[in-house]
């Protein structure tokens, strides 16, 4: 019999998810200024610029239905997301 305790993912949340999946990562490139954030990261390269790096999964069926959705929406969501993580990011640097 396996009693193994579950974790369900709707009990930590999406954060809580992200803190238990990164919480013994360390970032190991000179390069990064904010690793594992909320879906975008700050990379610092040689010149004096920082580049915001985000990305997001839309899954049809979870995040739209495009019986509903038209793609015009589908694309202003998927930008809305990704510039909500940045903002977020870069609140919490």
């Amino acid at each position: 019999m396996n009693t193994t305790k579950r974790t369900e993912i709707s009990s930590l949340g999406e954060f809580g998810l992200i803190e238990q999946l990164t919480k013994e990562l360390a970032a190991t490139n000179k390069e990064t200024v904010k690793g594992v954030g909320d879906d975008a990261a700050i990379l610092h390269f040689d010149s004096n610029e920082e580049v915001l790096v985000t990305t997001d999964l839309l899954m049809e069926g979870v995040h739209f239905d495009l019986t509903y959705f038209p793609l015009k929406h589908l694309g202003y969501k998927a930008v809305v997301a990704n510039i909500s993580d940045i903002l977020c990011n870069e609140r919490n640097t």
